[in-house]
């Protein structure tokens, strides 16, 4: 296990973004319902339950999304690094829905700017560690 990243240059340097095959989309979710297979992650809300699930599990209409993983081990406790990319993201016109998980932070773009969001991210990445 990798010792978790703290300091803002060093866990942008490392972030290794990392887009993933599968489409996924937010839902809100019945909570008498059992969540599908493959859900990602749950969050909940004063106005219901929200999944982030695959796309086949959501509803018809529901916005296609792609998950991009920082493969830096980011401290709990840094500050900057959602920061710096929801702002490069922001600037590229890219709608952001970040997710923090213990060891990774997690990126959902829409499917058709996953591509554009990973060059984003790439070039952020290498402007750190100049």
């Amino acid at each position: 296990m990798t010792k978790p990243v703290i300091e803002t240059t060093a866990m942008i340097a490392g972030m290794r973004p990392e887009l993933q095959d599968a489409e996924f989309a937010f839902v809100v979710w019945p909570h008498d319902k059992a969540w599908p297979e493959g859900t990602r992650a749950s969050c909940m809300e004063a106005e219901g339950l929200s999944l982030i699930v695959p796309i086949d599990a959501a509803p018809a209409g529901a916005i296609s999304m792609k998950c991009i993983t920082l493969r830096v081990h980011s401290s709990l406790e840094g500050v900057g690094l959602t920061a710096a990319v929801s702002d490069a993201l922001a600037q590229s016109r890219i709608p952001a829905n970040m997710v923090a998980g213990y060891h990774h932070d997690h990126v959902y773009v829409p499917s058709d700017l996953a591509e554009k969001a990973m060059d984003v991210l790439l070039d952020l990445q290498q402007g750190a560690g100049e």
